[in-house]
């Protein structure tokens, strides 16, 4: 990690990091990346491990590719709202080498792995040459394939804080085919009786520049249930416009999918 943190800074920010290569092969593929130097990080040992916490979630190393997250008996009990998104990411082939590191570094806005570290209130931990540091999954996030990274800094594992017992959960996406980039995508999280009120948490994923926590929707479910989260997200909503759909059909598609995850979730309240 050492070396790999002292070839980034003596790059000067030009350098790129390669994990699982998914997202920054196509990118040169395409010309749209080009480098001097290439950091490959597959090599380091210890990134690639989900552990236990205290607290009752998990940390994740940043190697850990996503068909490890899909299949992780540890994921599956403590995150199935994670699990069930891994079964979205693209392809078969892809998840056996895309990593979870990667794709949040990568920072795609309709990913599901940047949303999920959202929704699920994630730390994402980065190593520089300044040392570690903590970042808060909302702070990471600041524009389309752009996130607060230094350019000597590689994420080396992300923690994921327990839920309490009986969270209910759902998970929608639309795509135009499976495997594609989602047009538009939510997930909710309902606690149990005797968890906390503010833990309604709603994800959008897809519709922003970034992913996002739908505040309004959260705080409308509280009030007014399912049809008031739904008036919220799409009264709140300000999608970007592009070739797989315009504003008005991904607001529209937030509040089909924000009514589905979060039926979903109730009903999946105390399982």
């Amino acid at each position: 990690m050492e070396e790999a943190i002292a070839a980034l800074a003596s790059s000067g920010g030009d350098a790129k990091v390669l994990a699982g290569g998914q997202s920054l092969v196509p990118m040169l593929n395409f010309r749209v990346v080009d480098a001097p130097l290439f950091v490959d990080i597959n090599g380091i040992e210890g990134l690639d491990g989900i552990e236990e916490t205290e607290d009752g979630g998990l940390r994740i190393g940043a190697l850990a590719r996503h068909f490890v997250l899909e299949t992780s008996a540890a994921v599956k009990d403590r995150f199935p709202v994670l699990h069930d998104a891994m079964k979205h990411v693209a392809h078969l082939a892809i998840r056996n080498r895309g990593t979870i590191g990667g794709s949040l570094s990568h920072a795609d806005p309709a990913a599901e792995l940047p949303m999920m570290a959202v929704l699920l209130e994630a730390k994402i931990i980065a190593a520089g040459a300044a040392g570690e540091r903590m970042i808060p999954a909302g702070d990471f996030f600041t524009a389309p394939l752009t996130t607060v990274l230094a350019p000597d800094e590689i994420v080396v594992a992300v923690e994921f804080p327990g839920l309490s017992p009986g969270t209910g959960w759902g998970f929608e996406e639309f795509a135009q085919r499976r495997g594609d980039f989602a047009v538009a995508g939510v997930a909710a999280l309902v606690p149990a009786d005797g968890g906390a009120p503010e833990d309604v948490r709603i994800g959008l994923m897809g519709l922003h520049d970034t992913p996002v926590r739908a505040r309004s929707a959260e705080a409308a479910f509280l009030d007014g249930g399912i049809e008031a989260a739904v008036k919220a997200v799409r009264q709140d909503t300000d999608p970007m416009n592009d070739l797989h759909g315009s504003a008005d059909y991904r607001r529209h598609l937030a509040g089909v999918l924000t009514r589905r995850v979060l039926t979903a979730a109730v009903e999946r309240v105390g399982r």
